[in-house]
């Protein structure tokens, strides 16, 4: 099963009664195991989880730290790119050249890396001094 295979599957999983949005995401770890992640809203707004956080999380509580490709998908017009949020989770876990597929259920595509969706990132090396 491809990355963007697990995305999609596991989108019709997602708990997003308020928006009906569901977002599906699938990081592969560095082992080569998929991690899947939906969004998961809550009534009270800003408690809601996305779906890369989630995945992201699935892979941590296997054990994993760091990932190495990344697939979201959305039923939307156009691909969706992560929140600000979870553009630093994936930063935290992923090299600047990790591939990061961003997909509509419809067939749209955009590839990119985690270093383009944010450049100049916040990450370890800034404290080295501490």
């Amino acid at each position: 099963m491809s990355l963007l295979d697990a995305a999609r599957d596991v989108r019709e999983n997602a708990y997003a009664p308020y928006s009906r949005f569901k977002v599906g995401a699938a990081v592969r770890g560095a082992s080569g195991t998929i991690y899947r992640g939906v969004n998961v809203e809550n009534v009270a707004y800003p408690e809601g989880t996305c779906a890369e956080a989630g995945a992201i999380a699935a892979m941590v509580a296997a054990g994993e730290t760091r990932l190495t490709e990344v697939a979201v998908i959305a039923d939307s017009p156009a691909p969706v790119p992560p929140c600000g949020g979870c553009r630093q989770k994936l930063a935290e876990f992923g090299a600047e050249d990790v591939p990061v597929v961003l997909a509509t259920t419809a067939g749209g595509r955009f590839d990119t890396t985690i270093g383009a969706l944010l450049p100049g990132r916040f990450d370890a090396r800034h404290m080295d001094n501490v």
